[in-house]
């Protein structure tokens, strides 16, 4: 059975998701271990305090009944009534902090009981005291008091020190008991940052190979695409892509087999018909050309049977009118000709000299005597294909001189700018303008805005350059106004690319060349 990609990806996902899962559960047990390891280490520090507290509270009640003994002042046994009430109920809350450990607890029953002792001790010799300074207003010391041997043996003394020795062992035992939580809690937070760490490279390592594994899948099978492309770019439409993973990039993969055997099978069907096409072009030119010719021999001839001298001159006039027309027929068949060749016939790039180009092909046009071409400054020098560039200026320049009112004093004048990714020319004359309502029809076929008896012309001119210049991927336009002369304007690229992505750029994007002003 096979696993289509969407179930490989949602199976990453999954097990991405379950290792998150874990690691949320581990982080939860372990924060808790840390926060009860971190309370305990508190709850030690606070039996810590009470006990240094209840330690302090019983040297200054000693402090004061020492005081009073020797001086026999009241006020020296403020601390001890202090400290005695500051007493009432530490020793059973210092026990139930300890509850749970037996040993503290022992400390704690001894300390109070000795306490207890020291307290029966103390209070017997205040009263003792109290009641000698009433005699003896001059008492001073133990002098007069009944229980005296027992400040002189040291007997509370020793009860005393026994208390500071027992808080001193509770205190000792509670910080080796702190020592102790404290290293749980450091060892706590060490195992949360090691697991953390450990889970953070697993999932890592585990989601890099699952994306590399995915990676692999997509990059195979899409590198086989991109090399189907390629092909069918080159025009190999016969090329198939093996895929037996049956998952949704099959389909994928699918679609491109058929759409590259529609395109071959369209391809070839197209090439058919251009060749038929190219044929029945050519026998039509020659089955027209040739009753055509007929014609104009025919006009001649009865010219010469009949004499020139002899015919009316309606006669002549009639025969002129028909050869002129013939003579228009052959250059319409020609022009239709030239229009349906133009990117048909592959031809090679080569190095152009663009001002040598044009002085060529003014040459060439003969222009008359007062009749100037101004060429400018800069010229640029560029491989192209150069049949095709000269077809543009020749039918530009050819155009300012035909239609030209005053081509005895008449002006062309040559520009060219830098336009990024192309060059911008320009041919503009300062012959009669046209109107610019009539702007986009000069570039239809078989379009004239003369009378065809007063200036011969096809009309096939400059929608021949329009479509040369369109195949390049450039722009042509026009600014005129009647009675202002005409600027024809067109983008030529700088760099040749095939001409199957130019011509696809300028069917999707036909605006996207570079804007046509100067």
């Amino acid at each position: 059975m096979k696993i289509n990609l969407t179930t490989k990806l949602f199976a990453g996902f999954v097990m991405l998701l379950a290792l998150f899962s874990v690691v949320v559960v581990f982080f939860y047990q372990l924060a808790g271990q840390v926060v009860q390891n971190a309370q305990r280490v508190d709850n030690s520090q606070r039996i810590s305090n009470r006990g240094v507290t209840l330690l302090r509270h019983v040297i200054d009640m000693q402090t004061g009944f020492r005081g009073y003994l020797l001086i026999g002042n009241e006020q020296m046994l403020a601390p001890y009534y202090e400290g005695e009430r500051q007493l009432i109920g530490r020793f059973a809350e210092l026990r139930g902090l300890v509850a749970e450990n037996p040993h503290q607890v022992e400390l704690v029953d001894q300390t109070h009981r000795l306490f207890q002792q020291w307290s029966g001790y103390s209070h017997l010799l205040v009263a003792e005291k109290r009641a000698a300074r009433q005699r003896n207003a001059q008492q001073s010391g133990l002098e007069g008091m009944e229980h005296r041997g027992l400040v002189e043996s040291l007997s509370g003394k020793r009860v005393m020190d026994n208390i500071r020795l027992r808080l001193d062992s509770f205190e000792k035992s509670e910080a080796r008991t702190r020592a102790q939580l404290r290293q749980r809690l450091d060892d706590s937070i060490l195992r949360a940052q090691w697991l953390a760490a450990g889970l953070a490279v697993t999932a890592l390592v585990l989601g890099l190979l699952w994306a590399i594994y995915i990676v692999r899948i997509f990059a195979r099978r899409l590198r086989s695409m991109l090399d189907l492309a390629r092909r069918m770019a080159d025009g190999d439409y016969s090329s198939q892509i093996v895929d037996t993973q049956r998952d949704e990039v099959s389909e994928l993969t699918a679609a491109l087999n058929t759409m590259a055997l529609t395109v071959g099978a369209n391809i070839s069907q197209l090439e058919s018909r251009n060749q038929e096409l190219d044929q029945f072009a050519y026998v039509v030119s020659h089955d027209l050309k040739a009753p055509l010719r007929g014609i104009e021999s025919a006009s001649r001839w009865i010219e010469e049977d009949m004499g020139k001298d002899n015919l009316p001159p309606h006669i002549r006039e009639f025969l002129a009118l028909m050869r002129q027309r013939v003579y228009r027929m052959e250059k319409l068949i020609s022009g239709i000709l030239d229009l349906a060749r133009v990117g048909r016939t592959s031809q090679a790039d080569e190095t152009v000299f663009v001002r040598t180009l044009l002085r060529e092909i003014i040459d060439s046009l003969n222009p008359p005597a007062g009749f100037k071409v101004e060429l400018p400054f800069f010229l640029p020098t560029l491989t192209t294909n150069a049949v095709q560039l000269q077809q543009v200026f020749t039918n530009l320049i050819s155009n300012a001189l035909k239609y030209h009112d005053h081509p005895a004093t008449g002006t062309v004048e040559i520009g060219c700018d830098d336009a990024g990714e192309f060059y911008l020319f320009s041919v503009a004359d300062d012959g009669p303008g046209i109107d610019p309502e009539y702007h986009d029809r000069i570039f239809v076929i078989f379009q004239t805005l003369t009378e065809r008896d007063t200036l011969e012309s096809t009309g096939v001119g400059l929608a021949i350059v329009k479509k040369i210049v369109e195949r390049q991927g450039g722009r042509i336009g026009i600014k005129s106004a009647e009675g202002q002369g005409a600027k024809f304007l067109f983008t030529w690229p700088k760099q040749t690319a095939k001409a199957s992505t130019l011509s696809t750029t300028v069917a999707k994007a036909p605006n996207s060349a570079v804007p046509l002003t100067t």
